[in-house]
């Protein structure tokens, strides 16, 4: 089967949209696009290897953040739309034929908009910790997680670090800030990161961020969704603090032909946290069950 350089395994960079577009290529069978969350953050903390025992799976690093290019206006200008933009410009440059759509966190904005923008040509989307809605309380809601984290660890080294980190992100300037603030705040995104202190700490020291603004608008697709007639899968974590099982009932309640999953021992990372079932839930979705996973 004869197979575009662009698409062929390993690291690769194409200009889309005036900006040069960087992602990685591994594993083999259909695609599946991963875009991280942020937004900011490359995708190296996105690696699913047991999804590339069944999928070709194509990470994307956002434009503005790792080695993918910058806007003119940076740091100006990276909106949902424009980074929906980039996406659909991305699957007709590579030339990757009816791909899945995976977006973590505001990579699942992002894909949810170019899926809306364009939903012929897509095999389905994997709603990763997303939501069709993000005003109102959605922030008030957030630091009120946030509070209750701080009590329920009241004392330790992590508490004191994700609250100074959260209090301090409206006044964030730098990269480097940026980074150092949202690897603070990883405990409180995992759903109990004591279990797990060296995934923690992977987590921490993988994760590079960009300080990126948008448009200042709120997500909200809600009055769109009942037109997106794409399978889609919906899954988030318990624990997720920010964008659990509550926006993730309305996302699927919303969305013609979804199913959803709820991880019940994960947070934000479930495809850290329970990577398995993580995989094996969306390897069923594709229809692709993997070899490393039977008998589970």
């Amino acid at each position: 089967m004869f197979m575009p350089s662009v698409l062929a395994p390993g690291t690769h960079s194409i200009a889309v949209n005036g900006v040069a577009q960087y992602y990685h290529v591994s594993g083999i069978g259909p695609y599946c696009i991963a875009h991280a969350g942020g937004p900011g953050i490359d995708a190296s903390y996105l690696r699913l290897p047991l999804l590339e025992e069944s999928l070709t799976m194509v990470y994307l690093d956002p434009i503005g953040t790792g080695s993918s290019g910058r806007l003119a206006t940076h740091p100006q200008g990276y909106s949902v739309d424009r980074f929906s933009e980039q996406l659909l410009a991305f699957i007709d440059a590579s030339g990757i034929p009816e791909p899945y759509l995976l977006g973590h966190s505001h990579g699942a904005f992002v894909v949810l908009e170019a899926a809306l923008k364009r939903p012929g040509g897509l095999k389905g989307l994997i709603m990763y910790a997303g939501a069709a809605y993000t005003g109102g309380a959605f922030m008030a809601d957030a630091s009120a997680e946030i509070a209750a984290f701080v009590a329920r660890h009241a004392g330790t080294a992590e508490a004191k670090a994700v609250e100074r980190a959260w209090a301090s992100i409206p006044t964030i300037r730098t990269d480097a800030a940026y980074t150092a603030a949202l690897r603070d705040l990883l405990p409180a995104y995992m759903s109990d990161f004591r279990r797990w202190p060296d995934m923690l700490a992977t987590l921490q020291r993988r994760l590079q961020a960009t300080l990126l603004v948008g448009d200042g608008q709120v997500f909200d697709v809600r009055d769109r969704l009942d037109t997106l007639q794409v399978p889609a899968l919906v899954v988030t974590g318990t624990d997720d603090f920010i964008l659990g099982p509550r926006h993730a009932a309305l996302l699927a309640d919303l969305l013609p032909q979804a199913q959803m999953r709820i991880f019940e021992q994960s947070g934000h990372f479930a495809h850290i946290e329970e990577a398995c079932a993580f995989a094996e839930a969306v390897l069923r979705f594709t229809g692709r069950p993997g070899r490393a996973l039977s008998g589970i």
